[in-house]
């Protein structure tokens, strides 16, 4: 059967790449507020550090390449500052940070020939890099400020910017403190430190203290974007809103991993977390709707999209119950960059403009 050829619909959508930059930046406003509450100047100068670096270093490769700097302002760089900040722990040095932020830029982005053409999630790359090349200080959360409102005197005054400077630039030493005085645990990896000791789920989170609405509302520890599922949503929902994300991945992500944990739950509560637990720990709701809906490294068609969200959840629920480290959700979305030219092939788009015509 021959196929009829006709002229594609040169349409314009009206989004700008600047523009939809901008529109993300504005959707993590929420989670940063809140990791400037909770962490005080300690998140200012991660996130500006982190910022900053990765305008440098961008502005650095495009020059190097001969490429007009002026593309800095598509805000790509700033996003993937921003991303990577949110990303870290509070207690993050500067050089770790700045680190970071020339992996995300140049490993993650610029090597691959710039943005459009990245396979993985740059932020994430760099974060990955992070936590295998520094696992302590990508393990040690600082206890936020409103852990110790009514509870104790808190051994480090977040809001003090001179003793925050300090800490970012000259580390504990600097301040005379151990790690131990100033962090304590996240939940995710509490709850795994204790099943290794047989400690079941209930008396874990017990031991915790831990509160389903301190989690919903960000009073825990963890990465500084990461803690507030109430923010992170807020900034999910208004993408939904603008048409700047679709469902299909953060939806099928979440529910995967919901599904998972509660019929495991239900077979044994005593040694896997109840699906709630999981919603609102660790990096899901940051990852579900602003880095696997990257879409420079997630599928193209709708199709696509729920089996790589599917897939995401697999392996961040296997990753948190059975893996080395505590989180998943990172992994999970980098593993699944890889198998997106797989998922592309099998569920190509059809092409606008090609019709069979029957033979009569």
């Amino acid at each position: 059967m021959p196929l009829i050829m006709l002229s594609s619909p040169h349409a314009h959508g009206g989004d700008s790449i600047r523009m939809i930059m901008l529109t993300v930046i504005l959707a993590l406003l929420p989670a940063a507020g809140v990791s400037v509450y909770l962490f005080g100047w300690m998140a200012v100068l991660l996130i500006v550090t982190c910022m900053l670096s990765a305008l440098v270093t961008e502005a650095l490769c495009l020059k190097w390449m001969g490429r007009p700097v002026s593309t800095l302002l598509d805000n790509s760089a700033a996003l993937t500052g921003l991303f990577l900040a949110l990303t870290l722990p509070a207690a993050t040095p500067w050089w770790m940070a700045v680190l970071g932020s020339v992996f995300a830029i140049v490993l993650g982005k610029q090597l691959y020939g710039g943005l459009g053409y990245n396979i993985f999630n740059p932020a994430l790359s760099a974060r990955v890099i992070l936590l295998i090349s520094f696992p302590l200080n990508m393990t040690t959360w600082i206890i936020p400020m409103s852990a110790h409102m009514g509870a104790m005197e808190p051994a480090l005054n977040l809001y003090d910017f001179s003793t925050c400077a300090t800490l970012f630039f000259g580390g504990p030493a600097a301040l005379q403190l151990g790690f131990d005085a100033i962090s304590m645990a996240s939940p995710l990896g509490y709850i795994k430190t204790e099943a290794t000791l047989g400690v079941p789920v209930a008396d874990a989170l017990n031991a915790y203290h831990y509160s389903y609405l301190d989690a919903f509302l960000g009073f825990e520890a963890g990465s500084i974007g990461e803690t507030s599922a109430l923010a992170l949503l807020i900034g999910g929902i208004f993408l939904l809103a603008r048409h700047s994300i679709t469902w299909h991945i953060p939806f099928t992500y979440i529910v995967t991993v919901l599904v998972l944990a509660g019929l495991f739950n239900a077979l044994n509560p005593d040694q896997f977390a109840p699906p709630l637990f999981h919603f609102f720990a660790g990096g899901l709701i940051l990852c579900a709707f602003f880095m696997a809906t990257d879409p420079v490294s997630s599928p193209v068609t709708p199709m696509g999209q729920v089996v790589f969200g599917i897939g995401c959840g697999v392996i961040t629920w296997s990753i948190r119950t059975w893996g080395g480290y505590p989180e998943g959700a990172m992994f999970a979305v980098l593993l699944m960059n890889c198998a997106v030219p797989l998922i592309d092939h099998y569920f190509r788009p059809r092409v606008y403009g090609h019709q069979r015509r029957s033979e009569s």
